[in-house]
């Protein structure tokens, strides 16, 4: 039998903040990225805004995943559909404190390549 893993430590959250350097926005996620934990938390279209909002004027959108245990597919679904907004409108996508179990599903996934890795938000504030 098949037992779901259940991460009761934490409920999926999204912040969307200001940097420090001018354009720069960052995006703190928290939580497992999940279909079922995003949209437990907020409706498809909440999320989709979240990422959408305002993008255009901004040079640099900095994911930070530092606080993401886990990603499944419609959380990866959700990230490259970012990417490709922003490689549209010419803004830079950088991930930040990517755990070695979500840099293995962009691994197999073959979406490293997509996103520049920093170990921290600070280190690329301003990149």
């Amino acid at each position: 039998m098949t037992v779901a893993q259940v991460w009761k430590s934490s409920k999926f959250a999204i912040e969307r903040n200001q940097g420090k350097a001018p354009g720069t926005v960052i995006f703190r996620l928290s939580g497992p990225f999940t279909a079922r934990d995003m949209y437990g938390s907020l409706s498809p279209n909440e999320l989709r805004n979240t990422f959408e909002s305002e993008v255009g004027g901004d040079t640099l959108h900095i994911l930070d995943l530092t606080e993401v245990p886990y990603v499944d597919s419609a959380g990866l679904g959700m990230l490259v559909s970012h990417y490709v907004r922003c490689q549209d409108r010419g803004v830079r996508l950088v991930a930040a404190g990517v755990s070695a179990r979500v840099l293995q599903l962009f691994e197999m996934t073959k979406v490293d390549g997509f996103f520049p890795r920093v170990a921290s938000v600070e280190e690329a504030d301003g990149v």
